[in-house]
């Protein structure tokens, strides 16, 4: 494990890296294959968490993702269910697996302070529905600040008996945000120090890429650069929640 880990060449290196991947993600899943992402508005499936959604989905995972509301703050709510379904297709996420909420006290905007109640009530019954073992979601930051990046740890401390699993999105400093593929490296090297943490490597950032096109009132100049840049593109380091 170490000596694939340490291999002198790039694509030995790369291949070992995903040999050690293999084996820090059975700590996730310990065998389970139905994983339950939450994420906040239409578009985090793509910019954020696709490394890890492409790494499961060519692992024969069962992805089920539960979108806390529409991404409605400019009156776009209706489209942008639309371009998720479109994104979820490219990233080969059934679309019955696919859950959107649209409540009105779960709207989105960075004023918006969603209810832990709520969001514990919502989590709960979709992992009952599809019988959950493993969440993932963002960490207390939420990548951006964005203060609706958050709201699993309440359903951890109320279902403690249900022994579910949850690993949150590392938030990454604003060097490291922007270095792109670079930070598969700095992810791995982290990972190796703390065993909290797991590094997945996106054996296809091109499909990233299609799946944030699919978001097109969002796919502004801007975007097209952070999901070219965006480390979040190429790596996904992921860390235990203890509620």
């Amino acid at each position: 494990m170490d000596g694939m880990a340490c291999c002198c060449s790039f694509s030995d290196c790369y291949l070992g890296c995903f040999y050690m991947q293999d084996f820090l993600w059975s700590k996730v899943t310990h065998n389970k294959k139905n994983v339950l992402f939450v994420i906040s508005h239409p578009d985090d499936e793509s910019m954020f968490f696709s490394p890890t959604i492409n790494y499961l989905t060519a692992n024969a995972y069962n992805i089920h993702i539960l979108c806390l509301s529409t991404g409605n703050a400019d009156g776009m709510g209706s489209i942008r269910k639309d371009e998720l379904r479109q994104a979820c297709a490219v990233l080969r996420v059934p679309l019955q697996q696919l859950t959107i909420v649209d409540h009105p006290n779960l709207q989105d905007g960075f004023g918006q302070v969603w209810s832990h109640d709520l969001l514990e009530e919502i989590i709960s019954e979709e992992v009952t529905s599809h019988d959950i073992h493993t969440i993932i979601t963002f960490d207390n930051y939420g990548v951006s600040g964005h203060c609706n990046h958050r709201g699993v740890v309440k359903f951890l401390q109320t279902n403690s008996e249900r022994n579910i699993k949850a690993w949150e999105l590392v938030s990454l400093n604003i060097i490291r945000k922007y270095c792109g593929p670079i930070d598969i490296w700095l992810s791995i090297l982290s990972a190796k120090r703390h065993g909290s943490k797991v590094s997945i490597i996106n054996e296809q950032p091109l499909k990233s890429y299609e799946a944030m096109a699919q978001h097109l009132s969002q796919w502004v100049w801007f975007r097209k650069l952070f999901v070219s840049f965006s480390s979040y593109t190429y790596t996904n380091t992921l860390q235990r929640i203890s509620p």
